[in-house]
């Protein structure tokens, strides 16, 4: 089991309706959406020990390849842990999901090889104390992928994510915000910016102020400050 680093509250994040809703909406982005496809590149090639921010119900882990020797999942919101913990005994990969916050990982500093985060920082309350989190955890050259909302094309698309984000859509979507910019973010908490490209969700059809995302890869520096 982590080892704990200070109290953490056993659920940092209370959604249980939008939980409910997201459980089933993400299993049918599965294949419709395409997104299946966009977890198996973000997790591609990945090895030794991993954590992952937000596991939500679990869906990346049946695309952890077998390079991988452990998997903590940190998931914040009752309901979907008990769906991760399900989908983590499905797994081919040892998976230990675990109760806590972004801004306070459980976990020892510079125990993990690698860092997931899917969807996360768009709803995390303080981006940079869970980025600051991420490289504590992240063993010096440590590496993170990432698959998170950003800024649309257009003012009048940025102009309609911002709106979106002051008013509506945080209370329906489990604290989502879909005007963060996540790459600026790891830039601004010291991270090295691998490639990185935007994405389309979904890939074909529509465009919603939801669309809008970047899949890419950073690193902790491997130099000790």
């Amino acid at each position: 089991m982590p080892l704990r680093s200070g109290r953490v509250p056993r659920d940092a994040v209370h959604h249980p309706l939008f939980a409910r809703c997201y459980a089933r909406v993400s299993v049918t982005a599965e294949t419709r959406m395409g997104m299946a496809r966009v977890r198996g590149r973000l997790l591609h090639g990945l090895s030794g020990r991993v954590i992952e921010i937000g596991a939500g119900n679990g869906l990346n882990f049946a695309h952890y390849p077998d390079t991988v020797a452990e998997v903590v999942a940190v998931e914040p919101e009752r309901l979907l842990r008990r769906m991760a913990v399900e989908a983590a005994r499905r797994a081919e990969v040892p998976v230990d999901v675990v109760p806590g916050a972004a801004e306070a990982l459980p976990v020892k500093s510079e125990g993990f090889d690698a860092a997931v985060v899917s969807l996360v920082l768009c709803s995390v309350r303080d981006v940079p104390r869970a980025l600051a989190e991420l490289r504590r955890v992240l063993r010096p050259g440590g590496e993170l992928r990432f698959f998170e909302h950003g800024l649309g094309e257009g003012r009048a698309m940025v102009f309609t994510q911002r709106a979106l984000d002051r008013t509506v859509w945080p209370l329906l979507s489990g604290g989502c915000h879909l005007s963060r910019e996540p790459v600026r973010s790891l830039r601004d908490a010291g991270f090295e910016l691998g490639p990185y490209r935007r994405v389309m969700m979904p890939e074909e059809g529509p465009v919603l102020p939801s669309s809008y995302c970047v899949l890419g890869t950073a690193w902790r520096p491997a130099a000790t400050e």
